[in-house]
């Protein structure tokens, strides 16, 4: 190790994040401007103006991450006659607070995103803002745009709008409890036994979701699990990478979110504005994709197929789900990254490949990602009648600004985690590791573990490999400083 032995592993970790940060063109810090700016920021008051509804009494909650802050959503359910179900989804109101050309909005439109690293996480928007003014917390009182949805006992949407209202959280619920109790193995978490209905709301919640994400495969949605780690710290040193796992009510939130952000899109052509779409064209290398199928015996067909692609991943998920993930990944690799796209009036999108839906927007997670802030604005023009707050020029150039930088924050959060796992691989050079390609290219070769979420490089042995194939590796070499996790293919 280059650094000092006497640094925690979090401090080098830092050091090594803001480094990263710097060299890609993102700031890791907020400028000596926009800090002023928010020191005139004050909690403003919260009142039910026309045209905001008071919908503060539904049964409004929040899950989310253990140690999330920054809330953007809230969620409720009403069960109505015939099976059918209306779902609530509360996004806060950030642009009641950060102006479009604010010296703070012009910090997070140059990052476009906050930034999670092991070292430091690099918020989008200051956190007196994003954890405080501009979050959705516990029993307090915010303004908000909420989509409502009414789902049919099938899954289908059968009618949908958009308001601004002002909500209230009535409990602040995580992920990996809410999940332990909807599958029967724990009891109900404080937050759902202190509020009477929750419990059968959250139910609700549930069902529902699962009815529209079985919906969303027949049209074929694509199964897909990747393998994400989060570090496990103690003091400040790191002692393990966790492996983030998927859960129902993990499910509940994406479900919902999907859903909404399908109704923000179509709403914006129905008013004849603009929008940001998130797309995910149809696969460049759909060809290895089929390779990738043959070799598992299963045929698909030579043009690219969601719906074909679907049944494979679920006969497979079934077949080998220890190392479902790692095919997954896979897939992933060559389907090709989203972008994002300005769309106008009389224009028509790809849809998003991997989620099967044709109209698609970011717009729920406006305090970390700023397409969703772009759309919280243009969304709200369009409920005020008023003319779009971006120029065809201007959006256009967002797009592809938001899309460019999505891929410098990836770099800086890859390298690292690649830090990181080069910290706890450094001391089994020369051990041997089973893992799977997940990127074959003139840039290099790179290999997933098995054992441990990890990736990293092969550097001797990777001629005719391709992504899917499974290998047998030699630890050669780490390099925390840079991030280098180098191998060698036995067999």
């Amino acid at each position: 190790m280059t650094n000092s032995e006497t640094e925690g592993h979090r401090s080098i970790l830092r050091q090594i994040a803001r480094k990263a940060m710097l060299e890609r063109g993102l700031l890791p810090d907020f400028s000596v401007e926009a800090i002023a700016e928010l020191d005139r920021i004050q909690a403003p008051k919260v009142e039910v103006e026309t045209g905001v509804r008071d919908l503060r009494d539904l049964l409004w909650c929040s899950i989310d991450n253990d140690d999330s802050r920054d809330l953007d959503q809230l969620t409720v359910a009403e069960a109505l006659p015939s099976e059918t179900v209306k779902v609530y989804v509360a996004i806060a109101d950030v642009d009641a607070i950060v102006k479009k050309a604010s010296a703070i909005d012009d910090h997070a439109r140059h990052n476009t995103t906050s930034v999670y690293t092991a070292g430091e996480i690099f918020p989008m928007l200051p956190e007196k803002l994003s954890t405080d003014l501009t979050s959705l917390n516990f029993s307090v009182d915010r303004p908000a745009l909420v989509v409502e949805m009414t789902i049919g006992a099938d899954g289908t949407q059968i009618d949908s709008g958009i308001c601004r209202a002002v909500v209230r959280s009535h409990a602040k619920l995580a992920y990996n409890s809410i999940a332990a109790w909807l599958d029967g193995q724990a009891g109900a978490p404080a937050g759902v036994a202190d509020m009477a209905g929750l419990s059968e709301n959250l139910r609700i919640q549930d069902s529902i979701a699962r009815t529209m994400k079985a919906l969303r495969h027949v049209h074929g949605a694509l199964n897909l699990q990747t393998i994400e780690s989060h570090p496990v710290f103690e003091g400040d040193n790191l002692k393990d990478l966790e492996a983030e796992k998927k859960n129902r009510a993990k499910d509940i939130i994406e479900d919902f979110m999907i859903a909404a952000n399908g109704v923000t899109a179509r709403y914006l052509s129905s008013k004849n504005f603009p929008s940001l779409r998130r797309v995910v064209h149809t696969p460049k290398r759909w060809d290895r994709i089929v390779e990738l199928a043959a070799e598992k015996s299963y045929k698909l067909p030579d043009v690219p197929d969601a719906g074909a692609l679907e049944a494979f991943l679920l006969k497979q998920k079934d077949a080998d789900p220890l190392t479902f993930p790692d095919l997954s990944l896979s897939v992933i690799k060559l389907l090709g990254p989203g972008e994002y796209v300005a769309e106008f009036p009389g224009d028509s999108d790809d849809g998003h490949f991997g989620l099967a839906v044709k109209d698609y927007t970011h717009s729920t997670a406006p305090n970390r990602r700023y397409p969703d802030l772009i759309t919280q604005r243009l969304l709200k023009a369009a409920l005020a009648g008023q003319p779009p707050p971006y120029q065809k020029e201007e959006l256009t150039a967002l797009a592809k600004h938001c899309t460019d930088e999505e891929d410098m924050v990836k770099k800086v959060e890859r390298q690292v985690e690649k830090s990181a796992a080069a910290m706890l691989l450094g001391s089994r050079i020369g051990e041997r590791f089973d893992g799977i390609i997940t990127g074959a290219s003139s840039k290099g070769t790179w290999v997933r573990l098995f054992s441990l979420p990890v990736e990293g490089r092969i550097t001797q042995g990777f001629e005719g490999t391709d992504v899917g194939h499974r290998v047998t590796v030699q630890l050669l070499h780490t390099d925390v400083d840079r991030g280098f996790i180098d191998f060698k293919k036995i067999h």
